[in-house]
């Protein structure tokens, strides 16, 4: 069985892009080490601080944040990073020809009731090797990203990897390292199950409104077949069930405050899931166009998220257009 350093020797990628992805694995260790820990590692529970998008910072927030901006800042082949924990970018080396976005522990919400949070991860190159970077470098459309992953922090803890060859699962043993346990991930084209917030239903546009009403008729309604639902508010633990048995996960646009497009990053959270997902043969949409083909304006910009098996997400931009 291959460990995470041997796969990455064996891949046809930038011998540089392997040792940034190393460094998060890495770090993803002690961040998920400090997890372990629970009530007695001193984290759970909130700070009084808020990050950049008004949120209430949990302690492991500002912990996992601590360490990933660390490890990545001392690692010469970064470039630069951006944190959804943090204000404005931050730059790196000089001679580094990577960039990596992260959310340090989406779902953190989760963390005191003990139920699945993780870390989401994207790296794009560098537009200008060599010099100092500025925020116009990281504003690049999630098709330029050249590796994404999340690691979640659940019974076990996993690493989900592609350098847009495919998507690769690899899980952490006793002995710390991170072994291959799936290769070519497919996302089923079909599926029985969304995840979505009701709650937020009444706020919804009427056309996403009428898609999730008639999943809802089951059988009886014009999409003929019964659907589960499923909701663990952590995008991480939604996406990893999506990639082990399909799926389709909506976080979509409401009119709550109309100058926010959606509540999900794209730079941290909708560009690197949808390289993930349609690298597993999945699809991604705004409802409008394809999440990796929106051209960021700011990097806590956020977007609807639509993504998880084909046919579901066509779908649901056919009930948009």
């Amino acid at each position: 069985m291959l460990n995470l350093h041997d796969a990455l020797k064996q891949a046809d990628i930038d011998p540089q892009l392997k040792e940034v992805i190393g460094t998060i694995a890495a770090t993803c260790k002690s961040i998920g080490g400090k997890l372990r820990g629970g009530a007695l590692s001193g984290v759970y529970g909130s700070e009084s601080s808020e990050n950049v998008q008004g949120e209430v910072q949990k302690k492991l927030d500002v912990v996992a944040n601590a360490l990933l901006k660390k490890s990545l800042l001392n690692n010469r082949h970064v470039a630069g990073i951006a944190s959804e924990e943090e204000d404005d970018i931050i730059g790196g080396g000089d001679e580094g020809r990577y960039l990596v976005t992260f959310d340090p522990l989406d779902g953190s919400s989760n963390i005191d009731i003990n139920v699945s949070v993780g870390t989401i991860f994207s790296i794009l190159p560098t537009t200008k090797p060599g010099s100092q970077v500025t925020m116009d470098d990281f504003l690049q459309a999630g098709n330029q990203q050249v590796a994404a992953g999340y690691v979640l922090y659940g019974p076990a803890i996993t690493l989900v990897l592609t350098t847009g060859q495919g998507v690769d699962v690899y899980a952490l043993d006793y002995d710390g390292d991170f072994y291959q346990t799936h290769t070519q991930v497919q996302v089923p084209a079909a599926t029985q199950e969304f995840a979505i917030n009701m709650s937020n239903q009444r706020f919804w546009e009427p056309s996403m409104q009428n898609y999730v009403a008639d999943l809802l008729q089951g059988e009886e309604g014009p999409i003929g077949k019964r659907f589960n639902m499923r909701w663990v508010a952590s995008m991480v633990a939604e996406v990893h069930r999506i990639l082990t048995r399909g799926g389709i996960f909506m976080y979509p646009f409401d009119n709550r405050e109309p100058n926010k497009p959606g509540k999900l990053r794209l730079m941290y959270e909708g560009n690197p899931m949808s390289f993930l997902i349609e690298q597993a043969g999945g699809a991604s949409s705004t409802t409008r166009i394809p999440i990796m083909d929106v051209v960021p304006e700011q990097i806590h910009q956020r977007v609807p998220v639509i993504l998880g098996s084909r046919e579901e997400v066509e779908r649901v931009d056919t009930y948009h257009k």
